[in-house]
């Protein structure tokens, strides 16, 4: 389980240490690509971190964002819920991401918020594709050398 988590992907270091630094440091970007967007937006959606978000969000929440499933469109349930949820998402999870702890379930939150932002903003799988690839890569890479994720797991001596 601890493998599963702080494990490294061996082929990052086939290359000896000077291949291992430098794909390091492209999952580093890697991991600021994905969590800034999300880390932005999650701000603009609070009044007083981390009990009330604003009233903008709450409106996005019930009225704007609709799933669009095939050709229909669905409103949240709950959606002052999903408003709260979704803006600690988008604060927690790229600090999880870009310190590299944990960073493969900060990865695979940030996926799912992915998808179904896709689902709210279908015009823009562009966009939506590169996170999703870029989510990919942390999930099945690792963070990386640069992260905590890596410290804790050459303390704990896991493969």
């Amino acid at each position: 389980m601890l493998g599963t988590v702080f494990g490294r992907f061996d082929r990052l270091h086939m290359f000896g240490l000077p291949g291992a630094l430098v794909g390091s440091a492209i999952l580093l970007w890697v991991r600021f690509f994905l969590g800034m967007p999300y880390w932005n937006s999650g701000w603009t959606k609070w009044s007083q971190f981390p009990f009330s978000v604003n009233s903008s969000a709450k409106y996005l929440f019930s009225q704007e964002y609709k799933l669009h499933i095939f050709g229909s469109e669905i409103p949240f349930p709950a959606p002052e819920l999903l408003a709260h949820f979704a803006g600690l998402g988008e604060v927690i999870l790229p600090v999880f991401l870009i310190a590299g702890l944990f960073s493969r379930f900060a990865a695979l939150g940030l996926l799912g918020m992915t998808a179904v932002i896709q689902l709210v903003y279908p015009g823009a799988w562009m966009i939506h594709a590169s996170w999703a690839l870029a989510a990919l890569v942390v999930i099945v890479v690792g963070p990386g050398m640069f992260s905590v994720d890596e410290a804790v797991r050459r303390v704990l001596k896991i493969k």
